[in-house]
């Protein structure tokens, strides 16, 4: 009978394929990417995401939760800018912990949707949504 997965050794493995394969996708003219200013740096970090743009507001799930260096920048400083179909936009991101992440998913792309459930990490999913304010 094989062992259950390891939660930390998934968590390791996941974010050092993510680390290798992010720094080709933010070349993609097409990707979408989260832009934050990292907390110790204060140097602009440009993370590809999945997610949906609704109205005035740009929404998406983090796989690891708090743990994603991009969430734990957002706590430091939730001004944000993301590039959405080759437009940056500048907003306010929010964390909302309430939200419930999975049938938040089942609304935002499909192919994003899958990735995220299969990276992620037990039930650590996190919702933001980007207050967008405009092209910047």
């Amino acid at each position: 009978m094989p062992n259950p997965p390891n939660p930390e050794r998934k968590y390791r493995t996941v974010t050092a394929f993510q680390r290798r394969l992010n720094a080709v996708a933010r070349r993609l003219p097409g990707q979408t990417l989260l832009e934050t200013t990292g907390r110790v740096s204060g140097l602009p970090r440009r993370t590809p995401v999945g997610g949906r743009r609704e109205g005035d507001s740009f929404w998406l799930v983090s796989e690891f939760g708090e743990r994603s260096q991009y969430v734990r920048n957002i706590r430091a400083d939730p001004r944000v800018r993301v590039r959405v179909r080759g437009r940056w936009y500048a907003g306010t991101a929010h964390l909302l912990p309430d939200d419930d992440p999975l049938a938040r998913l089942r609304r935002l792309p499909r192919f994003n949707s899958m990735a995220v459930r299969a990276m992620g990490v037990g039930t650590a999913h996190l919702t933001v949504r980007v207050e967008l304010e405009g092209q910047g």
